[in-house]
């Protein structure tokens, strides 16, 4: 079995830089006095996340989140990631440290990066005990998947303040109910699984179709091969040549 993997990871990583400077500079708080056509300029200090003394970790360094630390390093942000398996630094990152040590370092990060594809260690692993060990005044995004993040720990953190805001792509309900309170949380941003959505999408899904019908024609190893006891791709060094 293999998947498309790989074929939006620049989309990915540029939706999630916008989630960031979002919660950097308070959108989410200035679109919400828009709506109600209220100017309400906010200038003390602590209103802006200045992103060259901010510290973001990426959790899952794979392709996404990868490509997510380059872009943030060139605002000097210092990048590190956390992975289960990946040990090299991606370019952009001063680190990559082992999975178990996430509850060490996720207190002294500004901006947490989530980027872990839906396996049976990473489910509910942004719980209330994680949760609330961010640091106060982080950002905490999700562009991995929706079981990652309990949303009930989630809204209870926001309520009381702690984390500075939270942006989410993926929720563990899709779509999210009408009635959740995040959809109206003042340190909420919500966009509807769209990541991924930019141009090319077709022709880089077909080039991964194409490469592996030869390679399977040619009886050569396959690309994006999928680990089902982890339900996303095993480790390898093959990779589509003209996707990303």
């Amino acid at each position: 079995m293999t998947n498309t993997r790989d074929t939006y990871t620049d989309h990915v990583a540029t939706h999630t830089l916008a989630l960031v400077l979002a919660l950097a500079r308070q959108l989410p708080h200035y679109v919400r006095e828009q709506t109600a056509a209220n100017w309400a300029p906010d200038w003390p200090d602590g209103g802006v996340l200045p992103l060259g003394e901010a510290r973001a970790l990426v959790v899952g360094t794979g392709a996404v989140g990868a490509e997510t630390g380059r872009p943030l390093a060139a605002f000097g942000t210092p990048v590190e990631g956390v992975d289960a398996r990946i040990t090299e630094a991606p370019p952009g990152f001063d680190r990559v440290l082992p999975a178990d040590l996430l509850d060490r370092v996720l207190p002294e990060a500004d901006i947490v990066i989530l980027t872990l594809p839906h396996t049976p260690r990473a489910e509910g692993l942004m719980d209330a005990d994680r949760i609330a060990l961010l640091k106060q005044g982080a950002c905490l995004i999700n562009v991995g998947r929706g079981p990652i993040v309990r949303l009930d720990d989630l809204v209870t953190a926001l309520d009381s303040g702690h984390p500075r805001g939270a942006a989410l792509d993926v929720m563990e309900q899709e779509p999210l109910p009408p009635d959740h309170p995040l959809w109206r949380h003042p340190r909420a941003l919500l966009t509807p699984h769209v990541a991924g959505a930019g141009p090319h999408a077709a022709e880089r899904r077909f080039e991964v179709l194409a490469q592996n019908a030869r390679r399977f024609a040619a009886g050569q190893p396959l690309i994006n091969v999928v680990d089902k006891s982890q339900w996303f791709r095993r480790a390898s060094t093959d990779s589509p040549s003209t996707v990303r």
